[in-house]
């Protein structure tokens, strides 16, 4: 899923971006070529603020072709708000398809089943940087055992907490999430003007730590088998302790059952809230607001005390389509786009977060903020299901409505866990 560190955060984007699912039907198959020389056209992500972005993929590009004799590449990069129509128009049509290109993690299963992919599981194999791939980023470019793809970024929630107000209020930092609840409802209780804990009806992703830390699970099986887990007794409990916080004494149902997730970072940034639940690519924005100097990040508390909640692992992969005539050379370009050196150029010019669990440690230690998200994909990391009908449950924000149907009182936790399973199994069972 898309990940934008410029305060665009996951969340926000979830909607818009599952709309990119692939067609349902495509005329794309394998070229069958493989030529050493000619043109490869690359489409990567429009980034707000891309100028730095830009700047290290030039630097990736010239070194390519001077490695590569009678080699040239172009680089477009495309609008998010069009992905859905380009993705699908390349699929349908490899002569207007570009040879690799960036997709977000979610999107991997879709693209498979529609063909767009090409198989680099031996070559992925045979790159002496990917045995450092962290295994959560590797399984988001892996279906039914194969790989698809190479990791490009990742991201992850933690929480963001004002400092001053702690200091103020005498209250220390939650060290479980039943101590997060109290903690929200007395910063409340002193300060009626701010929420305690920002949380959104909307915000998925930050809503599904709660359910991960309960031990419940978005969905159990693998591949064509999926069956939805969100009606077990442990997510249940996780959705409890999530909707919970709808509520005067914390956060509005009034106001705050349809924010998501940059509604909720927003109102953290603007100095309305004491914590907030927000990812490393939400720092700029909070550095950009009100609270700048005066708030801290650690993991998000689970259950036990001093236990970090599973945290989703957002981000983007690099891939190569199936129907380049280039395959060797894309491979290897892709490599290169997706490599350590390329990751920390990265992480310095945009902040993206790196795949490689050495490069990652060296980011820690360049830039503080970054040490609590480290942590949190220490502790281990949740991914939705690798099956197509993801892009279809997300876009139809089944869990959203199942999570404000709670919220409104409109639904009991279990009516509508279970209609939210309903839902899940029918598009698992559609998607085949």
């Amino acid at each position: 899923m898309k990940l934008s560190v410029r305060g665009a955060g996951l969340t926000a984007l979830a909607a818009l971006l599952a709309t990119a699912c692939v067609p349902q039907t495509s005329s794309n198959s394998s070229s069958g070529k493989d030529e050493k020389t000619g043109t490869l056209r690359v489409w990567l992500f429009q980034e707000v603020g891309n100028a730095p972005k830009e700047k290290v993929v030039d630097s990736v590009v010239a070194g390519f072709e001077k490695a590569h004799k009678g080699t040239k590449v172009e680089v477009e990069y495309i609008p998010v708000e069009t992905r859905a129509q380009r993705v699908k128009a390349a699929f349908n049509d490899p002569g207007s398809a570009p040879d690799v290109m960036e997709y977000g993690n979610t999107d991997t299963a879709g693209y498979v089943k529609d063909g767009g992919l090409l198989d680099v599981t031996k070559q992925f194999g045979d790159w002496t940087e990917a045995k450092d791939t962290e295994p959560t980023a590797k399984q988001s470019v892996t279906v039914d055992g194969r790989l698809y793809g190479a990791p490009f970024y990742v991201g992850v929630r933690a929480l963001y907490y004002r400092t001053d107000v702690f200091e103020e209020l005498g209250l220390s930092v939650p060290r479980t999430m039943d101590e997060l609840a109290s903690t929200a409802r007395k910063i409340r209780a002193a300060k009626p003007e701010l929420y305690g804990l920002a949380v959104g009806g909307a915000y998925t992703y930050g809503a599904m730590p709660f359910v991960w830390a309960n031990g419940g699970e978005l969905a159990n099986g693998k591949s064509g088998s999926y069956a939805s887990g969100i009606d077990s007794p442990e997510a249940r409990k996780g959705i409890k302790a999530y909707t919970s916080l709808f509520g005067d004494d914390n956060c509005p149902a009034a106001k705050c059952a349809g924010m998501g997730g940059n509604d909720t970072v927003s109102a953290f940034a603007a100095g309305k809230a004491g914590m907030a639940i927000g990812g490393d690519f939400s720092h700029t924005a909070v550095e950009a607001g009100k609270v700048k100097g005066k708030y801290a990040v650690v993991p998000l508390p689970g259950v036990t005390s001093g236990s970090i909640a599973p945290a989703f692992a957002g981000g983007n992969n690099i891939g190569v389509l199936k129907s380049t005539s280039h395959r060797t050379l894309a491979v290897r370009l892709m490599e290169q786009l997706a490599s350590k050196k390329t990751q920390g150029e990265l992480f310095d010019a945009m902040g993206f977060l790196p795949t490689f669990t050495d490069v990652r440690t060296q980011a820690a230690a360049k830039e503080p903020f970054v040490k609590p998200f480290v942590r949190t994909l220490s502790a281990g990391t949740r991914f939705v299901p690798a099956s197509p009908a993801w892009a279809q449950i997300d876009s139809s924000l089944v869990l959203p409505t199942m999570f404000q149907e709670v919220i409104s009182g409109k639904k009991d936790v279990t009516k509508a866990s279970e209609d939210a399973a309903k839902k899940m199994n029918s598009a698992f069972g559609s998607a085949g």
